[in-house]
């Protein structure tokens, strides 16, 4: 049972929503050129339609890689098991364990099954609608950390490497196989897209849906990422479709992707502002409401306050400043008190 889309439906879809797109931009075009306004919802629509084709066609890129582009079964087995051994050395909890916890029970088995086939893509979907209607300006940055994470987790994958469920002398259970609810076409077998265990896009994709939705959530809806996140972990373990170190090292890709984006944005918005940024000017900024005309200064002009000059005599010369001191005030006797 495969829900998924093949590559060629995926590469299909992405295809007709460009035509489409492109439709409505020329249409648009055309308007303007002819002096008409364009109807705001054509105009979404085309955006909606040009990042819908843009996501599906990195889907069908994904597909395409994951189950045709170059990759062997060689060493896929021998890569499994070393992984295995490696976390038995790290004292990490077994996948056996985690993998009784469903076995047991037919209907969380099945479970299990359906949230490993569905829920990755479905949560990244939900993911980008919900940014592009009500967070835009941290649309773009999310969808190119989840392109750029996504091709190179495809990179990595390229060295084959079987999951626990594919491990011959492992004792583990394919529980998609026993129910007849595997995604692959060949269950069971060595295919080429069976041998990509190494890193886990399911947990890259669920750590990048955790962090957006802890970032961007309200208080109250928040705890829905880091809990898709730690069941989308869950699955993919005891399903016997991933090791631990699968989703560690996923989540390592992510975190080392999603800081080169940010270097990245940050570096373009610096050269963009180096761009478009004119040189300061020296020139004055005149005071508001005026027109931005310069007057030119007046001379100064002289002051009509009158002078207080002293008096002259006959002569026409000032009196000189010295004069016959005043005689100093008579001191008064102190009275005597009375005691009348």
């Amino acid at each position: 049972m495969n829900h998924n889309l093949t590559w060629q439906q995926a590469a299909w879809l992405a295809g007709a929503a460009a035509a489409v797109a492109a439709a409505l931009w020329a249409w648009s075009s055309a308007r303007r050129r002819r002096g008409a306004e364009t109807p705001a919802r054509a105009l979404a629509a085309a955006r909606l339609l040009r990042e819908a084709a843009v996501v599906v066609g990195l889907y069908a890129v994904w597909q395409w890689v994951g189950g045709v582009a170059g990759r062997t079964t060689d060493g896929a087995v021998a890569h499994g098991q070393a992984i295995l051994d490696l976390e038995h050395a790290l004292h990490l909890p077994g996948e056996h364990a985690v993998q009784q916890w469903i076995l047991p029970y037919a209907s969380a088995s099945q479970a299990a099954n359906l949230y490993y086939a569905t829920a990755h893509f479905g949560a990244m979907i939900a993911l980008l609608i919900w940014l592009y209607a009500r967070h835009r300006r941290a649309y773009g940055r999310v969808r190119t950390v989840v392109a750029v994470s996504t091709a190179a987790c495809l990179a990595i994958s390229l060295v084959a490497v079987a999951p626990p469920r594919l491990l011959p002398d492992a004792g583990f259970v394919d529980v998609a196989a026993r129910y007849g609810q595997s995604v692959y076409a060949a269950a069971g077998a060595l295919a080429p897209d069976e041998v990509a265990a190494m890193p886990s896009v399911h947990v890259a994709w669920a750590y990048i849906v955790a962090c957006a939705v802890w970032r961007y959530g309200g208080r109250r809806w928040r705890w829905i990422g880091p809990a898709h996140l730690v069941l989308t972990v869950f699955v993919v373990v005891a399903t016997a479709n991933h090791y631990w170190l699968d989703g560690a090292a996923a989540i390592a890709v992510v975190a080392v992707c999603a800081a080169a984006t940010a270097a990245g944005y940050r570096a373009a918005a610096r050269v963009r502002g180096a761009v478009v940024s004119p040189a300061p000017s020296r020139r004055c900024v005149p005071p508001p409401g005026s027109t931005g005309h310069t007057a030119p200064r007046a001379a100064p002009r002289a002051s009509t306050a009158p002078t207080c000059a002293p008096p002259t005599s006959s002569g026409g010369s000032p009196p000189s400043r010295t004069s016959t001191p005043r005689p100093a005030p008579p001191r008064r006797r102190p009275r005597a008190p009375s005691f009348r």
